[in-house]
């Protein structure tokens, strides 16, 4: 008798490409998202070494993580270009992307945005308002018409052609957008839990304390205020976003005849 010419479908596990753009970026209530899905997740540390993933053939997903640097610094982060070309190569193809902060922005600028620098100052947690469009949308969907966030950020963008704006704020026009079917891009930090925001606390006292004076004193308050609940949107928008991966859920092998 001769034998099935496959093996049995076995599943594959989803391969995320994360683009650290500063030191010691936490995936906070992302990694917790993509442990969850049981995704692998390779790192590319572009700060230190400039090295991008070489094509979109091998992950999945992309995501471009917060920095200190713009999205214009070219000069001094030479990889920023291939970075913007990568993004829009990901998105182009139909893959989900998603870029937080620093991220957001460069995806509005491989998209044909315009960043503008120092014009939107956030620290802290914020509300955000959740457009129609957002309320319609499956990041969003699930927080009703507003919802509490962490913010770090100077910088704002326009939003790119084509771009549907999912929420908003006073300070920052386009906290979140969608492009396509799954390319999204938050100014605010939904990642950064109450474990994440601690992390910074301690790493970065001077900088903190020279952007937002008195936060660090007011902390332990304001966590015990926001944190909960900005815990809680910050993972449902991770759920959301890893839900709408589209990976290689089977793979088919040869098998000689028998």
């Amino acid at each position: 008798m001769v034998s099935s010419p496959y093996r049995p479908y076995r599943e594959k596990p989803m391969r995320i490409a994360v683009i650290e753009n500063m030191r010691n970026t936490g995936l906070g209530a992302l990694a917790l998202a993509l442990d969850e899905a049981g995704a692998e997740i390779e790192w590319f540390r572009a700060w230190q070494d400039g090295i991008l993933p070489p094509d979109i053939s091998g992950h999945d997903a992309l995501v471009v993580l917060g920095g200190e640097q713009s999205a214009l610094d070219d000069e001094t982060h030479p990889y920023l270009p291939d970075l913007v070309r990568l993004t829009r190569r990901f998105g182009d193809a139909g893959k989900a992307v998603l870029g937080i902060c620093l991220g957001s922005q460069i995806l509005a600028r491989a998209y044909g945005g315009d960043n503008f620098l120092g014009s939107a100052r956030e620290f802290g947690w914020h509300g955000i308002g959740v457009t129609e469009e957002g309320r319609a949308d499956p990041l969003l969907s699930a927080l009703g018409g507003e919802f509490t966030i962490f913010e770090w950020h100077a910088d704002t963008f326009s939003l790119p052609a084509g771009a549907v704006r999912l929420a908003t704020s006073p300070v920052a026009e386009n906290q979140a957008f969608r492009i396509g079917r799954a390319v999204y891009g938050t100014q605010f930090h939904f990642e950064a839990n109450s474990a994440v925001v601690e992390q910074w606390k301690a790493e970065f006292p001077d900088t903190i304390e020279r952007i937002a004076p008195g936060w660090l004193e007011s902390h332990a308050e304001l966590a015990a205020r926001h944190g909960r609940g900005a815990d809680a949107a910050g993972l449902a928008i991770a759920r959301a976003w890893v839900s709408l991966i589209e990976a290689d859920e089977i793979e088919m092998l040869s098998e000689a005849s028998a």
